[in-house]
């Protein structure tokens, strides 16, 4: 299980290797970009949680596997479609990859 650590506090959300190498890839462009959004996600028991995102609190990302994998290219598009509307990113299952496969995140 990788995690995503968040804020001062490091507060630690437990996610999918796979997953977290494109929430990685989507919220390091977005950061590049001085942008701010929510992150939602939802723990095994199906409570719902959200974070605000902004460059300047702590962010940190540790992966389970040392070799990244293959990036879904459509995936990351619609995370990142997500993460420019006013609800936020929030973490969508993987669909079938119709582009290429990007190298690891």
């Amino acid at each position: 299980m990788a995690m995503l650590i968040y804020g001062p506090s490091s507060t630690e959300i437990p996610l999918e290797d796979r997953a977290l190498a494109h929430l990685k890839a989507v919220m390091l462009a977005k950061l590049r970009r001085n942008e701010s959004f929510a992150f939602t996600w939802e723990d095994d028991s199906g409570a719902r949680s959200t974070v605000w995102i902004h460059p300047a609190i702590p962010l940190q990302f540790k992966h389970d596997r040392g070799q990244p994998p293959g990036l879904n290219k459509t995936w990351i598009d619609f995370l990142m479609q997500s993460a420019n509307t006013t609800a936020g990113l929030r973490l969508v299952p993987e669909p079938p990859n119709e582009g290429a496969v990007l190298a690891g995140g």
